[in-house]
Parts: structure tokens; sequence; C-alpha cells
């Protein structure tokens, strides 16, 4: 028997990230513009770095509380006041050590082994990945794509639920699709969800991300105090701080110990000195995040733009989230045109292959960057779709 044969066979079957092959196979090339990733192209700002920078060299370095720090807990509030309208006691706040692992503690928390959760694609690769290592099957929903706009099927969500179904996940605004729930949809989505008993995990870490203006349509604004309903979320978008690793779940009081034991059984709490720059970014950080925001919907503008113009890419700009996802004359092989893309134009994309059913034929680009790097990316990407 081989070592890794004898490892569990959930660790084993984990699959390999479809964008993480892209970006490795072609990471540190020179004249790259990697927009295969989700991030910009800024670091985290001086404010937030310098508030954990002070914490850490003023000895804050102990175990911390698992569901977070007080004032972050508060901050976190706060936050949901000014933008979401609602007031939210501190007892509905955790911190966790990303989005990620808000992703997996809400997995185990809402799964057991051989559950079935039911999630939009195409979708980011992580969630299907996570619920398939937990033991739970993951049940993919196809977006419908007609004339380059995605929309959700009711029908389709409502034909998915099984007696073994115990949740949804629901990403609004959508990574990759820039698909966004109208308040319509989260009406009816939330109601399967009261009929069939089930949880709703909200993916809303692009909600600030709502090129209409303002944010987009949240769970929030159509659910009951008493709806099972957890939220996950992320500081990276908004603050520029993907390399922090640190995140929050949103979920009803009542589940807070449970939620503690989960974190305190994984990493024990995030590093209280990581949590005070989480702080800063959160009580002084709206307009850095209106700059990002906009900086997205001028980028998303020019690249999409330049794109339809070829007559040769299917799509419309994204109603949210920061990805244009793109449907090439031609292409039927996404992973292989990425490398192609990449070896010849210097532009980084994701291969639609690693977002599941519905994104095989479509690669995706983020645009969170400045305006006249995705300019470059975008003539590149023309005289290369010109030429196939």
């Amino acid at each position: 028997m081989s070592i890794v044969s004898s490892l569990s066979p959930r660790a084993v079957q984990a699959p390999e990230s479809g964008i993480v092959e892209v970006v490795n196979y072609a990471r540190g090339r020179d004249g790259l513009l990697p927009l295969w990733v989700g991030e910009g192209d800024l670091p985290t700002p001086e404010f937030i770095s310098r508030a954990a920078m002070d914490a850490l060299s003023g000895g804050e370095t102990f175990y911390t509380y698992q569901r977070g720090i007080p004032e972050l807990r508060q901050a976190l509030s706060d936050y949901y006041a000014r933008h979401f309208d609602i007031t939210l006691p501190v007892e509905h706040f955790y911190v966790t050590g990303s989005g990620m692992q808000a992703i997996q503690i809400a997995v185990q928390a809402l799964t057991s082994p051989c559950d079935e959760l039911v999630y939009l694609t195409p979708a980011w690769p992580n969630i299907a990945a996570a619920l398939e290592i937990a033991g739970t099957r993951s049940v993919g929903v196809q977006l419908t794509f007609e004339g380059g706009k995605w929309a959700v099927d009711l029908d389709r969500i409502a034909a998915a639920i099984t007696p073994k179904t115990t949740a949804f996940f629901i990403n609004t605004p959508s990574n990759p699709t820039g698909w966004t729930a109208s308040k319509d949809d989260l009406v009816a989505i939330l109601a399967l969800a009261r009929k069939h008993d089930l949880w709703i995990m909200a993916d809303e870490i692009y909600a600030r991300y709502y090129f209409a203006g303002g944010r987009a349509p949240s769970f929030l604004d159509v659910m009951e105090p008493d709806d099972k309903v957890m939220f996950v979320n992320s500081f990276s978008k908004n603050w520029s701080m993907t390399g922090w690793r640190v995140g929050w779940i949103v979920a009803p009081p009542q589940t807070g110990q449970v939620l503690e034991n989960l974190i305190q059984y994984s990493t024990s709490g995030v590093a209280q000195f990581i949590q005070r720059g989480a702080v800063a970014a959160l009580n002084d950080g709206d307009e850095f995040v209106q700059s990002n925001i906009d900086k997205a919907k001028r980028s998303r503008d020019i690249l999409c733009d330049a794109l339809i113009a070829t007559n040769r890419v299917e799509t419309l700009k994204p109603d949210g989230a920061l990805y244009a996802f793109l449907k090439i004359d031609g292409v039927t092989d996404s992973r292989r045109a990425a490398i192609d893309i990449v070896d010849k134009t210097g532009v980084g994309l994701a291969p639609g292959t690693a977002f599941g059913s519905g994104g095989e034929l479509f690669l995706r680009a983020c645009f969170l960057r400045d305006p006249t790097q995705i300019q470059t990316a975008a003539d590149r990407l023309c005289d290369y779709i010109l030429k196939l």
C-alpha cells in the first residue's frame, strides 16, 4: 500500500484547484497581468496595517476570544447598521480565520455526512470541495445563460431538493458569473427554504460591489428574525486584505456556543493583532472601499466594452462582483485556452472548467485593477481573440 493510498479517501479525492493550476503554471512571469484570482492590485491600506502593527508591538499576542474580540464584533454590528440598515447585536457576529473558514464552519454546523446541500453553478469551486471533504453531497443547480445574461431558475432549485437536503448555498453577487439576485429572487428562495425547513448559507461577500449603486439586495432585507439564515463573509475584497485570512459569520445568537466550539477546535480564534486591523478596516475604511468599487466599475466597463466590440465574445457587463465571465467563439476547452492565453498574451485568466457545471466554455477575468492595466489586458485579449 502506498503512503497516499493509506490516507483518508476524502482527503485524497479533494480536487486540485483549476484556478491555482494555471496560477502555478505562469506565476512570476515578466509582464504578467494576473486577472486569474479574486483580488485587486493594491496592498492593504496603511491605516489598517498600522493598527495591526501597533497591536503586535504592544504585546497583543496571547490567546483571545474564540468569537472575536468585543471591539471587532461591535465594529461589525456598526458596519451592518450603516450599510444594511439593520440593528444586529454583537451576539450575531463570529470572527473566523478567513471567509473560507467561515464556509467550513458553516458546513460543519449545517450538514452531516451523507446530507445534501444545493448550490448554484457555475460557482467558486471551494464550496463544493468543502462539502465533499466533509462528507456532504454537493448538488449543483445551473443558472440559466442567455444573451450573455445569467438568471436563476427557481423550478430547478425546487427540483433539486430531496429528503437529504439540509441547506442552500446562495452566493450573490456571484463569483464567477456576476449574477445578482433581485429582492424577488431572495423572497422566492427564502420561501422554498421555509417550506422545506432548510438552512440558507448566504455568501454576500460582494454585496458592496453592486454597480447599480448602493449595495446588492440581501437576505437581511427579506428575512424574519427566526429564519434559518447563516451569512459567511470576508475582509479580503472590500479592504484589500486577501492575505490576512480573516472573515466572519452572521448567525442567530442561539447558535453561538456551537459556532464558538467549532472555532475552538479548528484555530482557537483569530490572532488579536489581526483583529485590530480588521477593526480599523470597518471603522475607518468606508472611503477606501468606495474607491475600490469605483475603480472596479471603471475597469469593468473598459474590459467588457472592448471584448463585446470584437463580436466574438458572449457576455454582458455583470451587475455585481469583480469578474467578467467570458464565452469566446471557438473556445471549447477553457483550461487549454487559459494556458494558451497566458503563454501568448501574458494575461492570466481562470478557466471556466474550475467553476463546475455550466462554466466549462467560459474564462473568468477579475477586473479589480487599475484601469490602465485593464486597458492593456483588454487590448492583448482582443488581439488574441480576433486571431482565433
